[in-house]
């Protein structure tokens, strides 16, 4: 790792594109064998993935983004080096054991048992969860009477694989997101415990949001050096980009944020999977949204205030703050069945591992075509089982280090 005495020295995140150094991932592991018919659904799971595949297709993105010369941290091996701290430990297991659900001498119990583990054990019961069967814990308490064996005493986290969401890399800083689904919100704060007790993780300052609102990673790009968008709709508020858009003027990670609605429902839940950057100068854009994406222009106004314009079409105001005169488009075809298909199947949601090369799921066929006649390399990986839980490689990903842009 580089030098770390000042900030210019540690590893940054400027942009969606430039060469990829380091990345965090997480191999899906017991937590996606906790998913069942009865609680998908909840959980977020439009079917239930076949573990073991879902881990070889995994293991291969893995390799190709190492093959790529890239360095690969496994969120499992970050938190468990990261437990090492009893402070780590301690929020770890507080966070993870809600008081409310199981009453405060059954919470007890359960947090005394997860202290005893190893910390190898533990980051797997706080990413896997633990049902009361797996539990020893007894004693007199209606919660434990009445729990079946396999209700959960602490919840797993079976999205924790899609790590572009829990947390944030922008310039030196990282941001731990707010979820906005209830499923996921102990995601974050797990992220951001693994990350802050890191031997080297945690030479990484955090920047916080002002309020608590929903902001998912998953909704913001880098267009360019301190250029960000915000898609505001199922999984975003507008609250939140505004707190994410004040934290970023704040602490001088951004001149210009740009907020842009997205329909809120299943299959347009992030700004990501309608849009990412394959290069400097273009995006790949589902076309349903190609021509009606708008854009409110926040910028910076005195030491508190907000200058906020708009909205216009997307593109050109994206355009005219990353200073070029066109953001390309590529749409992934004109026949809407198609297109509609491969924008389930996270055709839009690419991982840039160097300007104009991305990876793709190799199933969505026509827009890695359409990237292709544009003049964009396109690396692709099976997301059979991976995309169950409505993502694709940039989803998978949270890029902790990025070359500069030349």
């Amino acid at each position: 790792m580089e030098d770390t005495d000042g900030p210019s020295s540690l590893p940054h995140v400027d942009s969606e594109v430039a060469a990829l150094r380091t990345v965090v991932l997480h191999r899906p592991g017991p937590e996606l064998e906790r998913l069942t018919p009865r609680n998908a659904d909840r959980l977020l799971f439009d079917g239930i993935p076949w573990v073991e595949r879902a881990q070889t297709e995994h293991d291969a993105f893995a390799d190709l983004l190492r093959a790529e010369g890239v360095r690969v941290l496994l969120l499992a091996d970050v938190l468990r080096e990261s437990l090492a701290d009893p402070g780590a430990r301690e929020a770890g297991i507080a966070d993870a054991v809600d008081e409310r659900t199981l009453g405060r001498e059954l919470a007890g119990a359960v947090r005394g048992e997860l202290s005893d583990l190893d910390d190898a054990a533990l980051a797997s019961a706080l990413i896997g969860g633990r049902t009361f069967a797996e539990l020893a814990v007894t004693g007199h308490s209606l919660v434990r009477a009445m729990a079946g064996p396999h209700d959960f005493a602490v919840d797993p986290l079976p999205n924790l694989m899609f790590t572009r969401d829990s947390s944030v890399r922008v310039g030196p800083r990282v941001v731990a997101s707010s979820m906005g689904m209830p499923a996921r919100r102990r995601e974050a704060s797990l992220v951001a415990l693994a990350q802050r007790h890191h031997p080297e993780l945690g030479a990484v300052a955090p920047t916080a949001p002002r309020d608590p609102s929903a902001v998912e990673g998953g909704d913001v790009l880098l267009l360019a050096p301190g250029v960000l968008a915000i898609g505001v709709g199922e999984r975003t508020s507008p609250a939140g980009a505004e707190s994410f858009a004040r934290a970023m003027f704040a602490d001088d990670l951004a001149h210009t944020v740009l907020v842009v609605p997205i329909a809120q429902r299943r299959a347009t839940m992030h700004l990501d999977t309608v849009a990412t950057m394959v290069d400097v100068d273009t995006m790949v854009i589902y076309p349903g949204v190609l021509d009606r994406l708008e854009a409110w222009t926040v910028r910076p106004d005195g030491p508190s205030g907000l200058h906020i314009t708009g909205p216009e079409p997307f593109r050109p105001a994206a355009a005219r703050a990353m200073g070029i005169d066109e953001l390309r488009a590529v749409d992934t075809g004109l026949e809407s069945v198609a297109a509609e298909r491969e924008q389930w199947d996270d055709g839009n949601n690419t991982l840039a591992v160097a300007p104009g090369r991305v990876v793709a799921y190799e199933r969505n066929v026509t827009t890695n075509a359409r990237l292709a006649d544009a003049g964009i390399e396109v690396l692709t990986i099976a997301g059979f089982e991976l995309g169950s839980g409505r993502g694709g490689p940039r989803c998978l990903s949270c890029p902790w280090e990025r070359a500069p842009l030349g």
